[in-house]
């Protein structure tokens, strides 16, 4: 703060002080310990939590793959708007109507979440390299340049120890943070007993107005420094899914606030002898005979600092991945008994190389102190407008209180990010490209994707095609199981037509195999799979919808997948046999209108019935020459031994679920489709650059959709399909 706004009286000290106090009361911990932290997502905190809370009450998810049925699931917990409060529903209709507001809240969420990540990198280069510093107060010889270097080595060991998990880390270094809070509380009652104790009237704030009187711009210059006090809120909401939100409350309230607190009002009463020394005022006011054990403890909390920030980065990540917004790479999940603890190996070795890039380009302290702030303001602003949309549209709460906290907190954090914009020329403009390249990956990955699923709904193959074609699919019917992976909710997908055009031979029963991420943290096992018949019954084709929450973590082996899936199976179609009597009632879960003799049936393996329309079995007529089920599987099929005592009904349903054992037993085969998109010729030139090189240089690094699944090469086949957009 007195690098912007020199300390020339001790009311100077009590202005900052002041500042710093009431930062710290306001932000961390009213905004967000007491506000923000209850906005989670069943646990889950971050700018995407908020997005996926937002995205369950209204329909505000770009990318069309959304269901009725989805709501149905018990994680989901939906509070729809009482009619009470007409506020609320016009939100919920504006939101849900209106593309551009959609648009803007992706946009806010993607800004969002490119500061937490800029945070990622910057936060482990300001810990560290202000830890390191106050080497210099003891050893006089030591320069800026080796400071740098044993910051850099210290960066190296951190993010080498990342991928070793939160619990074991934590069971080292957590009694190393909490000596670290009570060594500031303590420092910080030593040097109001020794230097002054009058600085407890900056509790008066009063005193900011004088501080600003004095210095004008320079005070206001001097708000980027103060918002250092408050870094670390957003990580705190970020990395929630570590702690529960009491926990988090309670060891604020009552360890970290209070010695913050004290460590301030120590510095200050220290500076009100010594205005000299405003660079190293922490370590100088350390007592003699504690400086070396004070030095090596705030070294290891400033690591715990650091890891603290790139956990969060992780969960960011892992969670825009789920809903489409990010490339997919390789999560490893580092605890068995919590779900959120997860690494990103390349996640982890890229922040670092940025970050020993800052540290080596950026060697001032208050260059990077800068940075530091424009990331930390960047996400606390989109969280701010964030949490505002699920006040007025989730909460309900008075619009007196929601435009209270906007105006006081929005309004303090512009005032911040003002500041701490006018000195982006110094160096910190590093960390803002950063961010906006990071936006334009998220964007672009966001962008294509939609461009994507849209072209493979309009591509999908008609019911009356299907028809013509008849249950052979006009080629041979081969025993076996093909599950045709693709990522559509409704429709025959056009990459079975390419399968159809390309092999001499389909397998005697297709399931489409649709893998989900729907906006919620778990879905619960019982619940994981949605089936539905596709064609009629004598085409021995089924959809099925594997739906996974972001939080969610796919360790099942393609046995177990494979397992669970047929039980499931078998289960949909002896519900769907106990239905078969009931009068259907048409949902808008359905297939489109040229499918309107194909089931709509949705069961959950538990047995749950959603209320979807449910035909009847004797409607399906083939109205292609009949050809009969054994001809279907390509071999002459023993059927089961019938009982003279068992209706038709109860006959048919045997049949089929011998019919699904024998092909289960003929073996299981992946049929992955690849479908790339291009930008059509008459396309825009920005629209060629961001889709034929941009987008495509994206899906050609990331993670493919087969590494998730791991199966066998042996019962892979893979067709490409590129669709012009």
């Amino acid at each position: 703060m007195f690098s912007k706004a020199p300390l020339n009286e001790n009311e100077d000290v009590l202005g900052a002080l002041s500042l710093v106090l009431y930062t710290l009361i306001l932000i961390p911990l009213i905004k967000y310990v007491f506000i923000v932290l209850w906005a989670n997502d069943d646990g889950e905190g971050g700018t995407f939590a908020l997005y996926s809370l937002i995205c369950r009450h209204a329909k505000v998810s770009l990318l069309p793959n959304q269901l009725p049925s989805d709501a149905r699931i018990s994680s989901f917990r939906l509070k729809v708007p009482s009619p009470e409060l007409e506020r609320s529903l016009k939100i919920k209709e504006r939101l849900e109507t209106s593309l551009t507001m959609k648009k803007m809240i992706l946009i806010l969420v993607l800004a969002g979440t490119s500061m937490v990540i800029a945070d990622g990198v910057v936060t482990p280069a300001m810990s560290v390299i202000s830890a390191v510093g106050g080497v210099k107060v003891r050893v006089a010889g030591i320069k800026q340049d080796q400071v740098v270097m044993i910051s850099i080595a210290f960066l190296v060991i951190l993010f080498s120890v990342q991928k070793y998990g939160t619990s074991k880390v934590g069971l080292a270094v957590g009694p190393a943070l909490f000596i670290w809070f009570c060594s500031l509380g303590g420092i910080g009652i030593y040097n109001l007993i020794k230097y002054d104790s009058s600085v407890l009237r900056a509790f008066n704030p009063v005193h900011i107005y004088y501080f600003f009187k004095r210095n004008s711009t320079k005070a206001w210059y001097s708000l980027g420094g103060c918002v250092l006090c408050a870094t670390g809120s957003e990580a705190m909401f970020a990395d929630l899914c570590y702690f529960s939100v009491r926990s988090v409350q309670l060891t604020f309230v009552f360890l970290v606030l209070p010695c913050l607190l004290l460590g301030y009002l120590g510095q200050a009463a220290y500076l009100m002898d010594n205005h000299a020394d405003t660079t190293q005022a922490f370590f100088s006011s350390i007592p003699s005979g504690a400086f070396w054990p004070v030095l090596i403890i705030a070294n290891i909390a400033a690591l715990i600092a650091s890891r603290a920030m790139t956990t969060a980065t992780f969960s960011c990540i892992k969670q825009s991945t789920a809903l489409g917004c990010f490339p997919r790479l390789k999560i490893i999940h580092t605890s068995r008994k919590f779900m959120g603890q997860i690494y990103i190996p390349v996640i982890n070795w890229f922040l670092l190389v940025v970050t020993l890039v800052l540290v080596c380009t950026i060697s001032s302290i208050n260059e990077i102190g800068n940075a530091y702030g424009i990331a930390e303001l960047g996400v606390m602003m989109m969280t701010t407008i964030l949490v505002t949309i699920v006040m007025l549209l989730i909460w309900q709460i008075n619009i007196i209180i929601v435009l209270s906290f906007v105006v006081i907190f929005l309004g303090m954090e512009l005032a911040f990010f003002s500041s701490v914009l006018w000195s982006v020329g110094d160096g910190s403009w590093i960390i803002l490209v950063f961010a906006i390249v990071m936006f334009l990956i998220m964007y672009i990955w966001n962008y294509g994707s939609k461009l994507k699923y849209e072209t493979e709904v309009r591509k999908k193959l008609s019911m009356d095609l299907m028809r013509e074609v008849g249950c052979n699919l006009g080629t041979i019917r081969a025993p076996g199981i093909g599950l045709l992976y693709n990522e559509l909710v409704k429709g025959v997908p056009a990459i079975l037509g390419h399968f159809l055009t390309t092999l001499p031979a389909v397998h005697s029963m297709i399931i489409f195999v649709c893998i989900k991420y729907v906006p919620v943290p778990i879905v619960p096992q019982s619940e994981r799979f949605l089936f539905r018949r596709v064609c009629p019954k004598s085409y021995h084709i089924f959809r099925c919808i594997a739906r996974y929450g972001y939080k969610d973590a796919r360790k099942e082996n393609h046995q177990t997948f494979e397992q669970l899936l047929i039980e499931s199976l078998e289960k949909f179609i002896r519900r769907e046999a106990q239905e078969r009597s009931l009068e259907s009632d048409e949902d808008d879960d359905s297939d489109s209108e040229d499918e309107s003799s194909s089931s709509r049936v949705l069961i959950a393996p538990n047995g749950s019935v959603y209320s979807l329309g449910i035909p009847l079995l004797a409607e399906y007529k083939d109205t292609s020459n009949p050809i009969s089920e054994a001809s279907t599987s390509g071999e002459v099929k023993l059927e089961p031994p019938t009982d003279p005592n068992m209706s038709d009904a109860e006959q048919s349903l045997e049949k089929e679920l011998s019919f699904i054992r024998k092909a289960k037993e003929s073996g299981v085969v992946y049929l992955l489709g690849h479908g790339d998109i291009r930008a059509r010729k008459d396309s825009w030139f920005i629209k060629k650059l961001v889709i034929n090189y941009f987008y495509a240089f994206l899906r050609k690094n990331c993670r493919r959709g087969i590494a998730n699944l791991s199966v066998p090469h042996s019962h892979l086949i893979q067709v490409g399909m590129t669709y012009m957009v």
